[in-house]
């Protein structure tokens, strides 16, 4: 792959935000999604998903806690209003109040150098969030290709965070060399946690009490029925979120999807793929069709928990 200098910062015009807030914004948000938000502090993020009574993926969030009583959630805009009026279905009772705050928001992403330049420990793990003054808080993510990453969320019309542009087409990039797959309308409903690695990258807690789909997700931990996982890969053609993933000796029958995909900057395509696990020994990997783009697995960035 082409040496890449993956460094600046980039509006994330992509991303929206949910406002959760109230005394019981993390209580009501700790029975709904995979995350414990309960035990939520001022220094921490979470990776959370929202499922479906079957277990299946309709979100996936980052989320903070700015303050005692609010909860920021960050989640992909395509599926923010549908995600919101599903979410707040459910308040019923709870001292909670959900609202789209994107537009009370500035998003972006930094990466490399950019990190140190806003006084972040490039060397912080993932999850970590940390306050810069009152307003802005900065979460560590997990890195692309060993170069540090974050997310800055500060209120709209604060100073954007200082380093050189980076192309939001990198950006995109990162995001999928990240291994981390950000939910969106082509895939809702289409995978389990653990099918994108959830449970592996710190985005399901199997201690917290009941939530949507809790069951499944467990079932499918504990009792060894989970036969998908994703992977990273790389395509010498466009791939597109929503594809079929098809393996060597079956023409008819898919054996995966795309979770993620991105242009890459040596001009071919990167892409999260979940399948199943017995196609990695099958080989010929083609996304769309039996004769589409070539798939070229790659190491994941992070071990997957059986491995741990």
């Amino acid at each position: 792959m082409t040496t890449v200098v993956l460094n600046g910062v980039t509006a994330l015009s992509h991303l929206g935000v949910i406002r959760a807030e109230g005394p019981d914004a993390a209580s009501f948000l700790h029975g709904q999604l995979t995350q414990d938000f309960s035990l939520l502090g001022a220094s921490d993020a979470r990776l959370a998903a929202l499922c479906t009574a079957k277990g299946r993926v309709i979100a996936s969030f980052i989320g903070i806690k700015p303050q005692p009583d609010l909860i920021l959630l960050v989640c992909s805009r395509d599926i923010l209003a549908v995600t919101l009026k599903r979410l707040s279905m459910y308040v019923l009772r709870a001292k909670a109040k959900l609202t789209d705050a994107t537009e009370q928001y500035a998003l972006y992403g930094l990466a490399g150098t950019a990190l140190t330049a806003n006084g972040l420990d490039a060397a912080a793990a993932p999850g970590k969030r940390t306050a810069i003054g009152d307003e802005v808080s900065a979460v560590s993510l997990y890195p692309a290709d060993g170069v540090p990453r974050a997310l800055w969320i500060a209120p709209a019309g604060h100073a954007a965070p200082a380093g050189p542009t980076l192309d939001d087409n990198l950006w995109q990039w990162s995001e999928v060399r990240s291994g981390i797959v950000t939910l969106t309308t082509p895939v809702i409903e289409a995978f389990v946690p653990q099918m994108i690695n959830y449970e592996s990258v710190g985005g399901v807690n199997f201690k917290k009490g009941c939530y949507p789909g809790q069951e499944v997700v467990a079932r499918s931990q504990f009792r060894g029925t989970l036969k998908r996982r994703t992977y990273l890969v790389q395509a010498d053609a466009p791939v597109s979120v929503g594809q079929e993933v098809f393996a060597a000796g079956d023409a008819e029958q898919p054996v995966g999807t795309v979770a993620q995909a991105a242009p890459a900057p040596d001009g071919g395509w990167s892409a999260l793929i979940s399948m199943q696990i017995a196609a990695l020994e099958a080989g010929g990997l083609r996304a769309g069709a039996a004769d589409g783009p070539a798939l070229t697995v790659e190491p994941l960035p992070y071990p997957l928990l059986e491995d741990i």
